[in-house]
């Protein structure tokens, strides 16, 4: 299995490292597409743990990380969720847009993001005690929070924190040349586009462009796509369903990319 690829941007690497070595538990902010999943799976390897993902969303709920029971032809039998698993197991568990997720559902994290260290599972009266190799990452996208949805103070609080933001230019060249395969002058257009876009200030694009999609649109033109038509297809598509606004992403890609006469 290869290892995966994550470019440092700052002090991440050695922050988390600390952090894990002294069982704090870390907090990630940051835009769509800008490497913070990525970055969670390197750290579990370069650490060795596994690392448990739960995508938050409206509908989880507590015994969706913490477990249930369930009924079989033996009878009714516990099943660890993967909170659980990675609390009794060691490893890392990470709670992705953690504001998507009902308040009362991260109430249960309280207990385990301070030095008590413990998960109380109250539908089996067990109060589990941390492994040494656990460790509770949460992230979430600033640019989605609102009034109604944002992490409680007290829960803030109990995290160290890291922002992350798209990489600068020099290294998101890099890393689009490594995971797509394309050149350096295509991925340095790629990385112009990006910029340009990430200054628009006029237009109804939600979010920017992430690496992640010029990485996308590195792939297509490695595969053989023309690169206006891949650039159309992985970031201006993906960006907004305005006509206006995408007549414009359309211009700017035709600054970099000559659009061909059978697109």
């Amino acid at each position: 299995m290869s290892k995966t690829y994550y470019l440092p941007q700052s002090n991440e690497v050695e922050l988390f490292k600390a952090a894990a070595q002294m069982d704090l538990p870390i907090l990630i902010k940051g835009p769509t597409g800008c490497g913070k999943t990525r970055f969670i799976e390197a750290m579990g390897e370069e650490l060795g743990r596994d690392v448990y993902t739960v995508v938050c969303h409206d509908d989880l709920s507590a015994a969706d990380l913490v477990g249930r029971h369930l009924i079989d032809e033996n009878g009714t039998y516990w099943q660890d969720g993967p909170l659980t698993k990675a609390v009794r197991n060691g490893g890392i568990c990470y709670l992705d847009e953690i504001i998507e997720a009902r308040k009362d559902t991260t109430v249960v994290l309280h207990s385990l993001a301070d030095y008590r260290r413990v998960l109380p599972i109250d539908r089996t009266g067990e109060v589990i005690e941390a492994h040494p190799d656990f460790m509770l990452v949460v992230s979430y996208n600033p640019g989605y929070q609102n009034v109604l949805k944002g992490m409680k103070p007290s829960t803030k609080q109990r995290f160290i924190s890291l922002s992350f933001n798209y990489p600068k230019a020099d290294i998101e060249k890099e890393v689009i040349i490594k995971e797509s395969g394309v050149d350096d002058d295509t991925a340095q257009k790629l990385v112009d586009i990006a910029g340009e876009i990430r200054q628009l200030d006029d237009t109804d694009i939600q979010e920017a462009v992430s690496t992640r999609l010029l990485i996308y649109a590195g792939k297509l033109i490695t595969k053989g796509f023309d690169p206006y038509q891949a650039c159309m297809h992985s970031i201006v598509e993906s960006l907004s369903d305005e006509d206006d606004v995408l007549e414009v992403l359309e211009k700017l890609i035709s600054l970099h990319f000559t659009k061909s006469s059978d697109v």
